[in-house]
């Protein structure tokens, strides 16, 4: 298997956070098993990203879902990215497809899946879900596992 040249890597090499989203480099390894269908599973349970309106910060748990075709995303790299929206405003709906959208062009995998679970604000969780299709046959996808807001009720 033949693996990029590791000075295009971010992997095992100093790095500062980029400053915003659209600066970040995400970086792709060959998938060892592109003849299977898996899943992989990323969960960033502090994402952050600022009101586009106000400047205060939103906090979410994300969950990406995908199955590889050819290339894998390279986790320093991704959790460089998901970073870089700590100083980037945007909106909910914004911020979960961006990540979704960003990942499928940068893999094209089979299929991916993100969930933004995003925690109140002005008294109302936002849930955002974006997907790249359905779901290929004979994929076992467990639930997310993030349970429905409840408030501290």
């Amino acid at each position: 298997m033949a693996f990029p040249d590791d000075s295009t890597l971010q992997l095992g090499t100093a790095v500062a956070l980029p400053a915003s989203p659209e600066a970040a480099v995400l970086d792709r390894v060959p998938n060892p098993h592109p003849d299977t269908l898996y899943v992989a599973r990323f969960t960033c349970p502090e994402f952050t990203s600022l009101c586009p309106v106000t400047g205060q910060p939103d906090f979410a748990h994300l969950v990406i879902d995908y199955v590889p075709k050819g290339w894998l995303v390279e986790s320093k790299s991704l959790k460089l990215y998901l970073g870089s929206f700590r100083n980037h405003g945007a909106f909910h709906e914004d911020c979960t497809v961006a990540v979704g959208r960003r990942l499928a062009g940068l893999l094209e995998p089979e299929y991916l899946r993100i969930g933004g679970y995003w925690y109140p604000r002005g008294g109302i969780p936002i849930d955002v879900f974006w997907q790249s299709g359905p779901v290929p046959a004979g994929v076992w996808l467990p639930d997310q596992g993030v349970p429905p807001y409840r408030g501290r009720g």
